[in-house]
């Protein structure tokens, strides 16, 4: 028997009905259309509605579109990994409840926190439970109500970011196929250039944070841009050279969703055209841990067993990282 690797067998999505487009924005916040698509490429993005629903309500549905995906009884589930900056309370983890949502009743469940890199950090730790023999179905979730800590009066941020989630399933390959390799990396000097000052152990919540509005996204955004840019393409890179891949080896660069432009960059840097790209940014804006998996949820058809896809991200800490997955089964356009 050959090396067992983690392969992703399924892809599952839950975007929110309620579609936030640039006109309504620019009647909300000093912005229009032209500037935010020059500058982001965004045009519109998806948010939730309705009260007292958080991420664990669109991770569980992106979970159960899943498994009714594949054909998989929510039973069979061991571990479910919920990457999400925006759990719907501090605990109980936000894995747990979309684990009890979607009846996944025999899994242990748990959050990671990552930022935009939220994904690849609970993709590849997922994996390993895989590769260890431990597990034999791992769901990964990236699930993200950003709208819940955007400020709206603050034409800077408030553009980028949409909320959904989307769900991956991975079992064992001794085909070679799957999760072949990551580079994973994280720097906390970069706290002060995106983060949410207020809300955690360091400033609770108190009637001066609410007032000083420091609930929500703070950044530089030019220090962001700039860091983006040469680490996310560094690390697509990296990898690249460590595999001995070129750009024709390569079916598809599947990047974190946040600003047309570094994504542009990054498929450059690697020697990529832009119909090598997995974009979605347009239409559902930065989904922070969901980008990465809808991206494979609406270009599944397109794939092919044995494509080499690039994964790579960048985010608020800072976080940054790329995976290397061999994809496992034929879409239904091969």
């Amino acid at each position: 028997m050959g090396k067992i690797t983690a392969a992703i067998t399924g892809v599952g999505q839950y975007l929110p009905e309620y579609i936030l487009t640039n006109d309504e924005l620019s009647r909300m916040v000093d912005t229009n259309d032209e500037w935010i698509m020059s500058h982001t490429g965004i045009k519109t993005r998806h948010i939730l509605k309705g009260e007292g629903i958080g991420s664990s309500y669109m991770g569980a549905r992106a979970v159960i579109n899943l498994l009714d995906k594949t054909g998989v009884d929510p039973m069979e589930i061991d571990v479910v990994i919920c990457a999400t900056v925006t759990p719907d309370m501090f605990f109980p983890s936000t894995g747990n409840l979309i684990a009890d949502q979607a009846g996944c009743k025999n899994a242990f469940a748990f959050d990671v926190s990552a930022a935009c890199s939220g994904f690849l950090f609970a993709l590849t730790t997922g994996a390993k439970f895989i590769e260890a023999g431990t597990s034999k179905k791992v769901i990964v979730v990236g699930a993200d109500k950003m709208s819940s800590i955007v400020d709206y009066t603050d034409r800077s941020t408030c553009p980028l970011f949409g909320d959904a989630a989307a769900a991956v399933l991975l079992e064992a390959n001794t085909e070679g196929f799957g999760v072949v390799d990551s580079i994973l990396h994280s720097d906390g000097s970069g706290e002060m250039q995106l983060y949410m000052k207020a809300g955690g152990s360091r400033y609770p919540a108190s009637v001066e944070t609410v007032q000083n509005n420091w609930h929500t996204i703070m950044w530089d955004g030019h220090a962001v841009f700039k860091a983006a840019v040469s680490k996310m393409s560094d690390v697509s890179v990296e990898m690249m050279e460590r595999h001995n891949l070129k750009g024709e080896d390569i079916r598809f660069l599947v990047p974190h969703q946040a600003n047309l432009r570094i994504i542009d960059a990054t498929a450059r840097r690697m020697g990529l055209d832009h119909d090598k790209c997995m974009i979605n940014i347009d239409r559902n804006g930065n989904t922070t841990a969901a980008t990465i998996p809808l991206c494979l949820y609406e270009y599944e058809a397109a794939l092919c067993k044995g494509d080499n896809l690039i994964l790579a991200s960048f985010g608020g800490g800072y976080t940054w990282g790329s995976i290397y997955v061999k994809w496992a089964y034929d879409g239904e356009n091969c």
